[in-house]
């Protein structure tokens, strides 16, 4: 006999003892406009065979839907979402052919390809397929590439930084000698309010750095760096 399907309001009411599928969460396959989640173990038992069989992650763009949140995202009036039974499945991480091949393997019988969109949708059937082939690519999947990083010796950020901790130093190191100095009084006495306006502008050169580092900061962000 096989298990029950079963709906719950939302995705954090779901028994951890009911939740088998070690490579997903109930938050995955939950609705994305209402948190509703039906669990349908025959269609989730197959998608965990297929991350089994793939052997790296699936990423679910969207599983359950509401009727609500079906008509709200214009899905089929008979979606199979709304049943439970199907899951949109991004490509960036897959070869589509390989994807298709093995979710055939495992025994979905629905397929709707979106390459512009780059995911596969995949159900329980019945059988049938629709939608545009994915381009021929030079690599199976879109390969990981870590975002642009600066030289460590040529960063703006490092540059404003460290310009800022060089001097702050010499602010406190000015300031040290001014005590010093203040202490030997005698000849060098003369020197001591000269030092005070050295110790200001190093306060002023060290604002200026940490300014500099600030908006480095900033602009790596904006610019996708950091």
């Amino acid at each position: 006999m096989s298990d029950p399907i079963r709906s719950f309001r939302h995705f954090r009411e779901v028994p951890e003892r009911l939740w088998r599928w070690k490579n997903f969460s109930p938050a995955e396959i939950a609705c994305r406009g209402t948190g509703q989640i039906k669990l349908h173990p025959e269609a989730l038992d197959k998608l965990q065979a297929l991350r089994d069989r793939l052997g790296k992650p699936l990423i679910v763009n969207s599983g359950y839907r509401s009727p609500e949140h079906n008509r709200a995202v214009g899905g089929a009036k008979r979606s199979k979402h709304m049943e439970g039974t199907a899951f949109d499945i991004s490509m960036a991480n897959h070869d589509p052919k390989t994807f298709e091949q093995a979710a055939r393997e495992v025994g979905f019988l629905g397929f709707g390809t979106y390459p512009r969109s780059n995911f596969m949708h995949v159900d329980l059937g019945p059988a049938r397929q629709w939608g545009a082939q994915f381009p021929p690519r030079a690599t199976p999947f879109a390969p990981e590439t870590p975002p642009a990083r600066e030289v460590l010796a040529e960063s703006r950020t490092l540059k404003g930084t460290g310009a800022a901790g060089v001097a702050t130093a010499g602010a406190a190191g000015v300031e040290v000698a001014q005590e010093v100095l203040v202490e030997t009084q005698g000849a060098v006495l003369p020197l001591v309010p000269y030092l005070d306006t050295l110790r200001w502008v190093f306060i002023a050169l060290a604002l200026a750095g940490i300014g500099v580092g600030v908006w480095a900061r900033l602009d790596d962000w904006r610019k996708g760096r950091r």
